[in-house]
């Protein structure tokens, strides 16, 4: 009784029904029964349908031990309403499956779904800032040059470059980093990483790239509070206070220093179903629609925990912020509330967990289209979700890193020497400046190289190096003389070296 791994891609809520609708069909045991007075071959009973039915989805790897009966049932009354079953009767189209002994069987064919058609999402990500592209109504013909004079000035750079010592210059068009670009490259990149764990040759199906916000996604890795936690600019899309009041209450429990009214016997358990009411009643869910089949998709990376989290992690920073907010703010609560020993039953009958579970699970994950797996995908999600919010809803560091590493090496100043005579022509001399700031702290270059350099420097942007050198002092600073070594002490520096031996008397004999 296997159930097939059904792996991160495009339409993998109709692979999973269509691989549940198979097995079923395939392996459900069938049997002769008899109802009033009469035999019926090859049926089997709704309470026998829900055993096998309900063993074979907490055994897969793609549902889970989390499934419970209930949901069992829910899932068989989608298979009568589409004509996976129908009972002895012929009779289909109604979802009133109940879990008793009313006979069912097979049709001659149980339709299989048909991938839903979908809009052609763009294939690519969107592409880095091409700083090799001129900006919008400029062309190679239109640009403004100024008259050339030559001077000794002029002459000094021709002859340079024709004898060699001075690569020839081109025209470089180069824009200067804006914040759109910048809001690009995070998008890009985040798209980019998300795609490469996935094991995706493109996005396209899973995720429509238009509905990513970028500002989104620089507010949820940078906005954020000490716990990690999102905070809000527009305090208008804040949690509700009562609402929060009550996460409190019940994530501490039963210190709860935010109430003022007197607690009474199942007290907690009202509290609780006014979290779930506001968080039932919300507009869309916390995932957001356009984002179910991203996260659906990544379902499929269970098996391998750490690309899982991973991925997760990326989904959950394209979310809006005041729903990344309010996920944060509720997997932390249910988190709690199970690990809480002092915790009253909050149902009767249900444990906490499983309570947990199935309470919120709809209002975090759903299906804007009807899906008839979308509370068994849920499900899963949030039992994953439970057990590693903390990694989850953390800014993946690695693709921080890279993105932030990527745009500071767009802003470093690399220009062409064609491009400082275009901008030194319009009056700005600030690439020049980075370019002298760059032969001075160059460490590769030797003292020799580097004076140079600077005296090359010096003849051609004669008002640039004047601004940075202003004084000789100033340059001289920059090669500071080295001391001189005291002489050592020679022989002939003694007072009369070499002056004859004279006899004494004490030699005499």
């Amino acid at each position: 009784m296997e159930h097939r791994i059904v792996g991160p891609g495009p339409y993998r809520a109709t692979k999973l029904w269509n691989e549940t609708v198979e097995l079923f069909r395939a392996r459900m045991p069938l049997r002769k029964h008899r109802c009033r007075f009469k035999s019926y071959e090859r049926c089997f009973t709704a309470a026998e349908a829900v055993d096998w039915l309900h063993e074979l989805l907490r055994c897969s790897q793609n549902f889970g031990p989390e499934v419970t009966r209930k949901q069992t049932v829910q899932l068989l009354k989608k298979f009568l309403k589409n004509h996976v079953i129908e009972d002895i009767k012929g009779k289909w189209g109604q979802e009133d499956f109940e879990d008793n002994r009313h006979l069912y069987r097979f049709p001659p064919s149980s339709p299989l779904k048909p991938y839903p058609k979908k809009p052609t999402y763009q294939k690519d990500a969107i592409k880095f800032p091409e700083w090799n592209d001129p900006p919008p109504g400029t062309s190679q013909e239109n640009i403004p040059v100024r008259p050339l004079v030559m001077n000794s000035e002029m002459w000094f750079k021709r002859h340079s470059i024709a004898i060699g010592e001075v690569p020839a210059c081109r025209l470089v068009y180069r824009r200067q980093l804006t914040e759109a670009n910048v809001e690009e490259i995070w998008k890009s990149m985040t798209l980019s990483y998300l795609q490469k764990v996935l094991g995706l040759d493109s996005l396209e199906e899973v995720l429509d790239i238009k509905l990513v916000n970028s500002k989104f996604i620089i507010h949820n890795v940078y906005s954020v509070s000490k716990q990690g936690v999102v905070i809000l600019d527009d305090k208008s899309k804040e949690l509700p206070y009562w609402v929060l009041s009550a996460m409190k209450c019940l994530a501490n429990w039963p210190n709860c220093s935010d109430l003022k009214q007197p607690m009474y016997l199942g007290f907690e358990k009202d509290v609780f179903k006014t979290i779930a009411d506001y968080y039932g009643h919300l507009k869309e869910p916390l995932l957001t629609f356009h984002l179910f089949d991203a996260f659906v998709s990544v379902l499929g990376l269970l098996q391998k925990e750490k690309m899982a989290i991973e991925a997760f992690q990326i989904c959950c920073l394209l979310l809006p912020p005041e729903n990344r907010r309010k996920l944060q703010l509720l997997m932390r609560m249910m988190a709690r509330i199970c690990l809480n020993k002092e915790m009253p039953p909050l149902c009767d009958g249900l444990g906490t967990r499983t309570l947990m579970v199935q309470t919120f699970s709809r209002c975090i994950l759903c299906s804007k289209d009807e899906v008839d797996l979308d509370e068994l995908l849920a499900v899963r999600l949030v039992t994953f979700l439970m057990d590693n919010y903390q990694e989850i809803l953390k800014v993946p560091l690695a693709l921080q890193t890279s993105i932030e590493e990527r745009v500071a090496h767009l802003r470093r100043v690399q220009i062409s020497p064609g491009e400082f005579e275009y901008q030194r022509a319009y009056g700005s001399q600030e690439p020049l400046a980075a370019l002298l700031e760059e032969v001075i702290t160059d460490a590769k270059l030797s003292s020799k190289e580097k004076k140079k350099k600077l005296k090359q420097f010096q003849k051609s942007y004669p008002e640039v190096y004047q601004e940075r050198f202003p004084t000789p002092e100033s340059e001289a600073l920059l090669f500071p003389e080295k001391p001189k070594p005291k002489p050592q002490l020679l022989m002939w520096a003694l007072k009369n070296p070499f002056q004859p031996f004279q006899r004494t008397r004490s030699f005499r004999m």
